[in-house]
């Protein structure tokens, strides 16, 4: 199963919430992405834009509306911050831009 995004209404989305960059990584990738898995995502916010636990939250909700199932929401600078090197890296390595502002 491959995950279908329409690209133009993705990216209005992003523009209207604020964010920067947001990549796809994990199942969605792969051979075992089902039409039961959620989807991993990896966000980065403008830089004068912040988001709360509540944002945080309501953006990952939004999220799962727009692709229709659940979403498992990661912020960018959390993974690179992280103190697990092979998470990072496995996820990093893999990641596929989805939206990139500019």
């Amino acid at each position: 199963m491959k995950l279908l995004v329409d690209h133009a209404t993705l990216a209005a989305f992003c523009r209207q919430r604020g964010i920067a960059r947001l990549e796809l990584f994990g199942s969605a990738l792969r051979d075992d992405f089902r039409e039961d898995s959620d989807v991993d995502l990896l966000c980065s916010l403008r830089p004068h834009v912040k988001y709360g636990l509540w944002e945080w939250v309501a953006l990952k909700h939004d999220l799962e509306r727009f692709f229709g199932r659940p979403v498992d929401l990661v912020s960018r600078c959390g993974i690179e911050r992280s103190r697990n090197p092979y998470r990072r890296s496995a996820i990093l390595k893999t990641a596929v831009p989805l939206y990139v502002e500019g």
